[in-house]
């Protein structure tokens, strides 16, 4: 399977609001809307396993972030979680809908709990696929393996473009290496080969990671316990750094929530385990 093949019948969609937002699709306008939100330097195409299948349930947006992708490479903003958090919902007014499903995974799930903590009449359920933005709160058990890993290999991708960099950085969201497909190295080096990309995003690096800004914005334990939406932590058992282990505490923390751990996958489940993780998200949200 290509991601061409993934998305036949889906739609790839600019929509201009107060911030111009690309949005990978598959609607009928008749389903409740989800929407999927992907890890930092991602884009869309995270979830082109994902969209037509969980699209026979659902109005599916998969999104690309300001600075990712093709949405607007506004000037980056230091205050970048929230003006993150105010896209979504800027793309929520866009849709005419006064509530939607939300999935976040990594820097989606940070931003998913910034939105449910600041704008909760607008979300119906969530799930928070192995998010970012709470280490305090799950703790991280190799950050060495994990976050500062990744750090470097997302710089390396910037200041030393090439296929191979690309690559490294794909394969650290993997279980296994050869998960990682030709298309999407190709997908992500053009994407990365645009100047203003790489200069958001470098911005963007600077202040994650636990470097910059990014401590200002980490969700704290206290934060999690007041969260009154209904929640799926979502993890895996080889999630880079913060094992299945942290999910679980996460999911303790956040009044009522479910946990589910998707056994051979790491930080993309959604790409590598694609049919169980749509399975177990749709049961989730239209569950009572």
């Amino acid at each position: 399977m290509t991601i061409w093949s993934d998305l036949v019948g889906s739609e790839i969609r600019q929509h201009s609001n107060k911030f111009n937002t690309r949005a990978i699709q598959f609607t009928s306008g008749t389903k409740p809307p989800l929407i999927l939100l992907h890890g930092i330097g991602g884009h869309a195409e995270a979830y082109s396993r994902n969209v037509r299948r969980l699209g026979r349930d659902f109005d599916v947006y998969a999104i690309d972030f300001l600075w990712h992708g093709y949405s607007q490479k506004e000037p980056f903003a230091k205050e970048w979680l929230p003006l993150l958090g105010e896209q979504v919902i800027d793309f929520i007014d866009g849709l005419g809908v006064e509530k939607v499903f939300i999935e976040g995974e990594s820097l989606g799930g940070w931003v998913t709990l910034w939105l449910v903590l600041n704008c909760p009449d607008r979300i119906r359920k969530m799930v928070l696929n192995t998010p970012a933005g709470a280490a305090g709160a799950i703790g991280e058990a190799h950050p060495e393996e994990g976050r500062l890993l990744l750090a470097q290999r997302s710089k390396d991708t910037l200041t030393n473009l090439s296929l191979e960099t690309v690559r490294k950085r794909l394969e650290w969201l993997m279980a296994s290496p050869d998960r990682v497909t030709d298309e999407l190295v190709d997908i992500r080096y053009q994407i990365y080969a645009d100047p203003k990309t790489q200069s958001s995003l470098s911005q963007l690096y600077d202040n994650s990671f636990g470097l910059g800004t990014s401590k200002d914005y980490e969700i704290t334990s206290e934060e999690l316990k007041s969260i009154r939406i209904p929640t799926l932590v979502l993890w895996t058992d080889k999630n880079p750094g913060t094992g299945p282990e942290s999910g679980q505490r996460l999911a303790q923390l956040i009044p009522g929530a479910e946990f589910h751990c998707i056994m051979d996958a790491a930080h993309w489940p959604q790409w590598e385990k694609a049919e169980e993780h749509d399975s177990v998200v749709k049961d989730f949200l239209l569950g009572s």
